[in-house]
């Protein structure tokens, strides 16, 4: 299977529903473009802006899909929270390693554990069953572009 993004999701202030969009437009330092987190607006932004890891975050779609199927529940994407959702790549082993999506390169620097506020929205099944699966947080070390679709490098 080929690594790649298969979705990008924004949204536009804390606490409201994550769209996708076809491309993301992505700024060294800072984010995407047009996100809550890029504008300092998410839930976490003071408590993540000491941490410099607020760019951008991504999980694994076969990670969702196993928790769907663990719990027999049918939660979208979006309802992960996480800004890309990638296949056939092991996130996880990208904390500390540099990768590059259409020349854009990232540092995975944390893994993106499940949170009690997400929790409360998708339930106890979700902090249980999601620890160490969550995703990963990176920060954006060139800008660029990214779309569904585009290829994932480990440098």
């Amino acid at each position: 299977m080929k690594n790649s993004i298969k979705e990008i999701y924004i949204a536009d202030s804390s606490k409201v529903k994550l769209y996708t969009i076809t491309e993301a437009t992505l700024v060294q330092n800072k984010g995407i473009v047009g996100d809550r987190y890029y504008n300092h607006i998410g839930s976490f932004s003071k408590l993540l802006k000491e941490k410099n890891d607020f760019h951008i975050t991504f999980i694994e779609q076969e990670k969702i899909d196993d928790f769907n199927q663990i719990t027999s529940l049918n939660y979208t994407n979006d309802m992960f929270r996480r800004n890309v959702i990638t296949t056939g790549i092991e996130l996880n082993d990208l904390v500390g390693k540099k990768f590059t999506i259409n020349g854009v390169e990232f540092l995975g620097t944390r893994l993106c554990e499940p949170c009690k506020l997400l929790s409360l929205e998708l339930g106890d099944e979700f902090l249980n069953l999601m620890v160490n699966k969550a995703g990963l947080r990176a920060k954006i070390i060139t800008s660029g572009t990214i779309s569904p679709n585009a290829s994932i490098h480990v440098i």
